[in-house]
């Protein structure tokens, strides 16, 4: 199918006079402007619906940096049980969903895109980890 893809497009253009082609420049892959219409509208559903998952949720559970200052506040009033508790291997199952959620839209191939560092639940991760690194712990 792609081979015939291929050759058709280079039949259109040998009968057109296109000589700006260069071989191997061009891709399978490139969508129609009906393909591009289409993917947009999904993309939009999508990007929709995802504000939907978490909103029956109370809004001290669907922050990442709400649910690590708990987190936080339990390792300081109960040490031996936060430990016993192994809070760092949970940590990451608990915190997939919201930060997956967060990243739908993201895309690193964009021009404009924003780097995994400066995004707010990145930085809250981050705060949180190095509270683990002060003299006091």
């Amino acid at each position: 199918l792609i081979i015939k893809c291929r050759t058709c497009r280079q039949k259109v253009r040998e009968c057109s006079g296109d000589t700006d082609h260069h071989e191997g420049m061009s891709s399978d892959d490139e969508l129609t402007a009906a393909e591009e219409t289409e993917f947009q509208k999904s993309k939009d559903n999508i990007l929709e619906d995802s504000k939907k998952v978490f909103e029956d949720v109370h809004a001290d559970f669907c922050d990442i940096r709400k649910i690590l200052l708990k987190f936080q506040e339990w390792k300081e009033r109960f040490p031996d049980s936060y430990c016993d508790a192994y809070v760092s291997f949970c940590l990451p199952k608990l915190l997939n969903p919201l930060i997956r959620a967060q990243l739908i839209n993201w895309n690193p191939l964009e021009q404009n895109f924003t780097k995994l560092e400066d995004m707010p639940w990145f930085r809250a991760i981050e705060e949180f980890s190095d509270t683990g690194n002060m003299p006091e712990s």
